[in-house]
């Protein structure tokens, strides 16, 4: 049984290598259902405030990286 456990905590990890970025991206895909749910009728707000969020959240985090 450790032995699945093992092999299950090694595969989220190859999908969350960094915490803090998983939690910020998830927080923009949140964010941006909320915009599409507040203005059904203009979706192209909800995928400019993921993308724009997404970049945002990847420059901070490569910025962060950069000083370490």
């Amino acid at each position: 049984m450790s032995t699945v456990m093992a092999l299950l905590r090694d595969l989220a990890e190859l999908f969350v290598d960094d915490g803090s970025l998983a939690l910020a991206i998830l927080g923009v895909v949140v964010i941006a259902a909320i915009v599409a749910a507040l203005v059904p009728t203009m979706p192209l707000i909800a995928g400019a405030t993921l993308l724009l969020g997404c970049v945002g959240v990847l420059m901070v985090n490569v910025m962060r990286a950069r000083r370490s």
